[in-house]
């Protein structure tokens, strides 16, 4: 007797062993249908995988977390299937799921175009109507490279030949077409209804410049229709709101060939910079840290004593000077430590909380960076605080109120959070990261919130909480950081004396919330299309003439606005009033001032905003009543 254990804890015997599908339609025929995978003891398989042991299941259908990266992996084969009808003779090499999608790899006698995709995608439908059953064999290592070759197959062949030898060889076959895979897959392709070829792109066999070049397809695939179209407007969105775009456009920024992955702030991309940065350092205050200054390059002992030299090296940037080998620091958390170390502490004295808008350099690849959002020279609003372990919670439950506080004042509301634990190259005994990671999750329990956890992915020295935020189109960006950290203080000398006069090593809290300055402000561009609030805009108002006759009172004005600490132009220009105000709401700038006689006359100002709402006259006093009003972040 075989026992089924399902998600809501009940049990179904069966006398002998049975499949995920006959489970399925043991429960009911509409679970039947709409069963895409299960999930037999945790691990993901296809409805045909037989169940021959007492087993926990739960049947993937499109409401399951799995269901995407199953649909999307078998949408891969779709498109593997139909190019192969199309094209005879095209090989398939590999086609992984990725974010939001899919890509497949082809070898074929010439580049595939953006013009094949439509007639691609029609084949792929057709296949879609015929309902071809998908199948999964297991084949020996020798019979799986015999078949891949007499079926030109050779990429595939050599694939084989990578995988160790006691790895069970699995293929799977929708009609004619067959592929080796891990699976698992839908059990057919009429499961397959919303998806679109996005873009073809050249890519090398196995990432290496020497091997053939190769065409690679993308495609989005979705649960439906609707999921398709709104993926497919994000997109649309998206590259409307390009931050690289509005940022040539608004003259903020420019990045060239001489400096890669760096930026060059032009004065109005400064003034916003400046914006975020004096409000940051508010929150610095508000929050008791003291703000610090360190170098920029030090000596590679130091990286050697905290651990980046064996486990971070490959992303750093070095130089020499008098036979001495610098590193030009990637973070600032050395420095800081350098900092705490100039003194003697007492556990009275802790925490301490160091803040610094420090400047890093990493050696990202040339072909990860993208505008500012992905840079190699960046500036962290970071921090660390000194603490005894007992301060754990308490510190780290402060920096998530202050953290959800300063993103809805930036005007985000949707944040979520992640744990990202021990990754395989790290610092520490397992009883440490235990220590660590338990004291996130007792710190974020606290708070009354929930988050997932995301195993091998925190830093090197700690594991971290993650904050996600989603912005107006509904992407999600990765901005701050919460780490513990016991390693690096005991690695570099850290210590209090504690209640009893024994001397101890704090623990080192990691913490950022905008992260890089330069992602959180292309965030902020591209999730406002570049028509930032007031408060953040670069140029808040301009004010401009209609003749000649009122250039005096409008510099009066602009000087009066500027003297209160608002950004405020003046266009003095001789040009049309509507082409001046048509230019500048072009610019996204909030708010435009006119005056012409009769304001001119009367001390008065026309007020119309950046969108052509008039919003009336008024003394530049009132105006700048009402910019005052909307200068405080969140009203």
């Amino acid at each position: 007797m075989i026992n089924i254990t399902l998600p809501d804890g009940s049990q179904r015997p069966f006398e002998h062993p049975v499949s995920v599908a006959e489970v399925a339609g043991s429960i009911g025929p509409g679970l039947a249908k709409a069963a895409l995978a299960g999930k037999v003891d945790g691990k993901l398989v296809d409805t045909s995988f037989r169940i021959d042991h007492d087993a926990s299941l739960e049947i993937v259908t499109e409401k399951h977390p799995d269901a995407l990266d199953v649909l999307r992996h078998s949408t891969a084969h779709l498109l593997a299937q139909a190019v192969q009808r199309l094209f005879p003779g095209a090989q398939v090499t590999i086609g992984p799921v990725i974010e939001n999608g899919f890509f497949y790899d082809f070898a074929y006698e010439r580049q595939f175009t953006v013009d094949d995709l439509a007639k691609i995608e029609e084949e792929m439908q057709k296949i879609v109507k015929e309902a071809l059953p998908v199948s999964r064999s297991v084949k020996s290592r020798e019979d799986a490279i015999a078949f891949f070759k007499g079926m030109g197959e050779l990429y595939k062949a050599e694939i084989i030949e990578s995988i160790p030898s006691d790895e069970d060889l699995s293929l799977y076959s929708q009609g004619e077409f067959t592929d080796l895979c891990r699976g698992p897959h839908v059990p057919g392709t009429d499961k397959l209804r919303a998806f679109k070829l996005m873009k073809v792109a050249g890519a090398y066999w196995r990432g290496n410049s020497d091997n053939q070049m190769l065409s690679r397809i993308y495609g989005t695939a979705w649960l439906n229709d609707k999921d398709l179209k709104a993926h497919l407007f994000q997109i649309e969105e998206a590259e409307k709101r390009d931050h690289r775009k509005i940022g040539k456009t608004l003259d903020l920024f420019h990045q060239q060939e001489e400096a890669p992955g760096m930026v060059f702030w032009h004065p109005k991309g400064w003034a916003l910079w400046q914006v975020v940065e004096q409000y940051m350092r508010k929150v610095y205050v508000q929050s008791g840290y003291q703000e610090v200054r360190c170098p920029q390059i030090l000596d590679v002992s130091l990286w050697k004593k905290s651990g980046h030299w064996d486990n971070y090296q490959e992303n750093m940037f070095f130089t020499e000077s008098e036979k001495r080998t610098y590193a030009v620091k990637p973070m600032n958390c050395p420095g800081h430590v350098q900092v705490y170390n100039h003194g003697l502490h007492s556990y009275r004295d802790l925490p301490i909380r160091y803040g610094e808008f420090g400047s890093c350099h990493r050696n990202e690849p040339s072909g990860a960076l993208h505008g500012i959002m992905r840079v190699r020279s960046f500036t962290q609003d970071d921090g660390h605080i000194f603490c005894t372990e007992d301060q754990i919670e308490s510190e780290v439950t402060a920096f998530h109120q202050q953290a959800m506080q300063v993103y809805s004042h930036f005007g985000f509301s949707e944040i979520s959070l992640k744990i990202a634990l021990r990754p395989e190259k790290r610092l520490g005994t397992d009883e440490t990261w235990d220590k660590a990671e338990g004291a996130l999750r007792a710190a974020l329990a606290a708070c009354g919130v929930t988050w997932e956890e995301l195993p091998g992915e925190g830093a090197f020295y700690g594991p971290k909480i993650e904050y996600h935020m989603r912005d107006s189109i509904g992407r999600g960006w990765q901005v701050g950081t919460m780490q513990v950290d016991f390693m690096m203080p005991e690695r570099l000398g850290a210590e209090y004396v504690d209640e009893h006069s024994a001397r101890k090593h704090p623990v080192m809290l990691h913490r950022a919330i905008v992260g890089s300055m330069e992602r959180f402000i292309g965030i902020l561009i591209e999730s406002h299309a570049g028509a930032l609030p007031s408060w953040l805009a670069p140029v808040q108002a301009v004010v401009m003439n209609i003749t000649d006759a009122q250039g005096e009172y409008v510099s009066e004005v602009q000087t009066s606005l500027m003297n209160q600490g608002f950004r405020v132009t003046k266009d003095l220009r001789n040009e049309k009033i509507g082409y001046k105000i048509r230019e500048h709401a072009m610019q996204r700038v909030p708010y435009i001032l006119v005056a012409g006689d009769r304001e001119r006359e009367q001390g008065l100002v026309s007020v119309r905003s950046r969108n052509g709402e008039d919003l009336g006259t008024m003394t530049p006093e009132a105006f700048a009543a009402r910019l005052q009003a909307e200068s405080t972040p969140g009203a």
